[in-house]
């Protein structure tokens, strides 16, 4: 985001108050993110968020590319969720097998994690990673099972787990 920082001009008081009103560059813990516009005093402007490249001057112009930042990402991000409904969409269609060693009863000696079901996933062509999987806990038994995945707050969607017995050798 080009921001131009003003050289050289003295920050004064904009309002009763005493704020200044600043564009904050980079995200700043208790005051705001990245983009927004704050008003602080002038000395907290002038000695600390100024110099440390964390706030620039809210002039027009800062203010302008701000505006056309946002909307280039907002482009951005609406195409990337365009493209994570397609992949939810294809994902949801296709049903995962996963072997694992189970007794006589199909209690499974060890269990199935999320790390599993993306690896199967991962196998089969779908970018899933095990953060997208939301299991509700541990598979521990034989049988089909509803997992839901979340690629976005947005975007998320099911796909059927079936865990099978392993071949024996």
């Amino acid at each position: 985001m080009p921001v131009k920082q003003r050289v050289g001009t003295r920050l004064r008081a904009q309002d009763r108050n005493g704020g200044v009103e600043l564009l904050l560059i980079e995200n700043v813990d208790h005051l705001g993110k990245q983009g927004e516009i704050v008003r602080v005093k002038p000395g907290f402007a002038r000695n600390f968020l100024i110099p440390m490249g964390l706030a620039a001057v809210a002039t027009d112009e800062n203010k302008r590319a701000v505006e056309e930042h946002r909307g280039r990402q907002a482009e951005v991000l609406e195409k990337r969720k365009s493209a994570l409904k397609q992949m939810a969409a294809k994902v949801a269609e296709y049903s995962v097998t996963i072997e694992a060693n189970a007794n006589d009863e199909g209690v499974l000696y060890g269990s199935v994690l999320e790390k599993d079901i993306a690896k199967s996933l991962k196998a089969a062509g779908f970018p899933v990673e095990a953060d997208h999987v939301k299991l509700e806990g541990a598979i521990k038994a034989l049988g089909m099972y509803t997992v839901r995945l979340e690629f976005h707050p947005e975007v998320s969607t099911e796909v059927k787990i079936w865990v099978v017995p392993a071949a024996s050798r």
